[in-house]
């Protein structure tokens, strides 16, 4: 049985302008209604996406406006219909105020058939755009979530979530490697929630943005009177992580003196308060992150070799957002879900211009970059979806081949494209294919050929 064709609700009087919109426009089942009971019988039963109203049908016995009684009534029962009103020439204060009250767009009368149909359309487009949004932000959150609390579609960080949980249970030492803002600390809590000291404390501490002469105390406390200043004895965090996880990030600015003390804790699993004599035992798992090449800066005498090998039992290799096809797009929708919720309720979801700009863009700032600039973006937008100008974003030229092998450039879009469309449809194998304008069977073909299961 073929699709049926998406009704067009159209409420219209004149018997002479039902019977030329009733077979103007093939692509859609266009139901006619006459007046308001017919109208709002139709809407009911038929739920149409889009509907043209005449503003002029004939007012109420009380002399009420009978078009935007229509109106109201439709903005009450589908906020979400999109309601193209009719005026005649001069009604432009009528044609605002139908604006004002939630109609999408207006046509003049005497109608242009042609006119009339490409703003249908349009119409018809922008609302498979917001429930394709609102599907979407719904279920992401719940369907792409890895280590209890990271949200991801990409293959490469699904890689990393499962090397995370196999290592989690052990007491080894690991070192996150990534650039900053590819979510280290979301990381090293997801070790820690899926290790066996997850009832423990999780202490986390930034190494580069405490200075060099409070950092020593901060890591490992300090005795009553140890300094000026020091009225009172204080755990540092290492002893707050007793039992629990310390995660040390941007550990390569931890400076030579101390690294020294750091090593003896992870050799001996005993600390020192500053201006203390007493050793204390401390059961506390260390993971680090860094952006820095260590290797680099061991060669260059700036960070010790064996606290190294002490602090990177286990490496995980964290891949910048770029590299994560598909990812910034499914980020992007969860983070738009939570600032709408929070700051402006009006937004539902993103236009295709940013979701291209999205996919497009590098992302130097990683993670942290799209978070901040959907967050801006939901606060600036004026309508109910953010537009690449709100995220400060170019949308994409058509032209990007850089690869000049066909083969290799084939592939490599085809990849590409298709991680895109299964991110942006959840990883729903009818919808892709959709998407993509292939088949069911061909694109399981592809994705077996390309090795993308995830």
């Amino acid at each position: 049985m073929a699709d049926r064709k998406p009704p067009l609700l159209v409420i219209e009087d004149d018997p002479g302008l039902q019977a030329q919109l009733k077979w103007s426009y093939d692509d859609f089942e266009v139901i006619i209604a006459g007046d308001r009971d017919s109208a709002l019988a139709a809407l009911r039963s038929e739920m149409p996406a889009v509907v043209t109203l005449d503003l002029g049908l004939p007012p109420d016995p009380d002399g009420t406006s009978e078009g935007f009684a229509v109106l109201d009534a439709i903005m009450a029962l589908k906020p979400d219909t999109k309601v193209i009103v009719a005026s005649g020439h001069g009604a432009r204060e009528s044609t605002l105020q139908a604006i004002e009250r939630g109609a999408y767009d207006f046509y003049q009368k005497p109608i242009d058939i042609d006119a009339l149909g490409l703003s249908v359309r349009r119409a018809f487009n922008l609302h498979r755009i917001e429930q394709e949004n609102r599907r979407l932000m719904a279920s992401a959150s719940q369907d792409k979530t890895v280590l209890g609390r990271l949200i991801t579609g990409a293959p490469e960080m699904i890689k990393v979530a499962r090397t995370i949980e196999r290592v989690a249970k052990t007491n080894v030492s690991v070192m996150l490697l990534g650039a900053s803002g590819t979510g280290k600390e979301l990381l090293a809590k997801g070790l820690h929630d899926a290790s066996d000291r997850a009832h423990g404390p999780f202490v986390a501490i930034n190494c580069a943005a405490i200075p060099e002469n409070l950092l020593e105390s901060e890591l490992f406390g300090h005795e009553k009177g140890a300094f000026t200043g020091a009225v009172k004895t204080t755990e540092g965090k290492i002893e707050s992580a007793h039992g629990g996880t310390l995660f040390l990030d941007e550990v390569g600015d931890i400076p030579l003196p101390l690294q020294v003390k750091l090593l003896r804790f992870l050799q001996e699993r005993t600390i020192e308060r500053v201006g203390g004599r007493r050793a204390i035992a401390v059961n506390t798992r260390i993971v680090c992150a860094t952006h820095q090449d260590l290797e680099s800066m061991i060669a260059g005498g700036a960070f010790r070799e064996d606290l190294f090998y002490r602090l990177a039992e286990i490496v995980v290799r964290i891949p910048a957002l770029a590299d994560r096809h598909g990812e910034p797009v499914l980020l992007a929708k969860v983070f738009l879900k939570r600032f709408a919720a929070e700051m402006n309720p009006s937004v539902t979801g993103f236009a295709a211009d940013a979701l291209a700009a999205i996919d497009a863009h590098d992302w130097p700032g990683n993670v942290r970059e799209l978070e901040n600039r959907v967050k801006r973006a939901v606060i600036m937008a004026e309508g109910k979806l953010v537009h690449a100008d709100d995220l400060d974003l170019a949308v994409p030229d058509e032209e990007s081949a850089e690869v000049l092998n066909l083969k290799a450039a084939r592939e490599a879009a085809d990849r590409r494209v298709i991680r895109h469309a299964l991110a942006r449809s959840e990883g729903n194998i009818s919808s892709t294919a959709k998407l993509l304008g292939i088949s069911r069977p061909t694109l399981y073909d592809l994705i077996k050929q390309y090795d993308l299961q995830t």
